[in-house]
This record gives C-alpha cells, sequence and structure tokens, in this order.
C-alpha cells in the first residue's frame, strides 16, 4: 500500500530539483502541480526565479505541462503567462486520465515523465497508479482550499511516519 503514497524524492521546493538527476533516469517530460508547487495557492504572480527554473529545464530538454485541479480560467491564465501547456479539463486528480492527457500533450510516456506535487493524495497517489516518477515538494504556502487544510494534517502523520521508515 505505502507505494501508492511513497513519493521517489521529497525536496523543499522546485528549485532543488536536480535537472541532470532526471535525464540519468530517463526523464524527458515534466508534469507539475500548479497550486502550492509552482505557484501559492490561486496566484498568478509569475517571478524571474520561476520563469529562469522553467528556462533551465527547456535547455536541458525537459518538456512541461500543468496538471491542476483548479478551475480551467486560471490554469489557462497560468500556462499561458508561463509558456507552457496545461491540461485544462475534463479529470481531476488522483484520476488516471488527467496524467495520460498532460503525458499526451507533451508526447512523454509514463517512464519518460516525471510529477511534481505537493499532495499525496492526488499528485503522489495519481502519478503512483500509473507507475510514474514523483517529486513532492513542501507547500509553498499555508493558504489553500479548506479541505486542503484538513487533509493535510493527515499528510503530515503519513509523511512523518514514512521518514520515521526510512521509505524516502
Amino acid at each position: 500500500m505505502w507505494k501508492l503514497f511513497r513519493p521517489d524524492l521529497y525536496v523543499q521546493d522546485i528549485f532543488q530539483i536536480d535537472f541532470k538527476y532526471l535525464k540519468q533516469k530517463g526523464i524527458k517530460g515534466i508534469l507539475i502541480d500548479l497550486d502550492n508547487t509552482l505557484l501559492p495557492w490561486n496566484s498568478c504572480e509569475i517571478d524571474d526565479k520561476l520563469i529562469e527554473w522553467i528556462r533551465r529545464g527547456r535547455e536541458e530538454g525537459f518538456t512541461f505541462c500543468i496538471v491542476s485541479n483548479n478551475m480551467a480560467r486560471r490554469i489557462k491564465t497560468c500556462s499561458e503567462k508561463l509558456g507552457i501547456p496545461a491540461v485544462t479539463s475534463g479529470a481531476f486528480k488522483p484520476g488516471k486520465r488527467v496524467f495520460l492527457k498532460g503525458m499526451e500533450i507533451i508526447g512523454t510516456s509514463v517512464n519518460e515523465t516525471v510529477f511534481i506535487g505537493d499532495q499525496l493524495f492526488t499528485d503522489v497517489l495519481g502519478a503512483k497508479r500509473l507507475g510514474m516518477m514523483v517529486i513532492l515538494v513542501k507547500p509553498l504556502d499555508e493558504s489553500e482550499f479548506f479541505w486542503t487544510k484538513i487533509i493535510r494534517r493527515l499528510e503530515r502523520k503519513i509523511i512523518n511516519f514514512m521518514k520515521r521508515k526510512a521509505l524516502f
């Protein structure tokens, strides 16, 4: 059971992700969550550091696609500002369809794709159901949807348990 909730890596934020390491693992595409992973919850404010991170990823040969459970209009706005495609309709994480659509958009397979997100029950679970590599990041901000705040309590307990058991 733990394999469905265990990320392959757990880092502070996206800026700690080593693109060279991902290349060594055969990764070509990056599916990435929007809220509290790329940007603070419900924000469309994009800073130079994020733009530079995406530019470096592209220089290393990676393609990006946003996969988010947020509203389509906001996803599209952020996608356009960042200059990367996004899945904007139809399915929600942890359902498989949204991940498959993201891989279709960027032209990668499960073995060539990593998912980066901040939640165990949507991001990690959804990507792991497909057998995808997953990087869990700590949420950028404490502001988030009320239901997510409730789920975070259980997530923290599971993450602390996995840390104690050296599961990642």
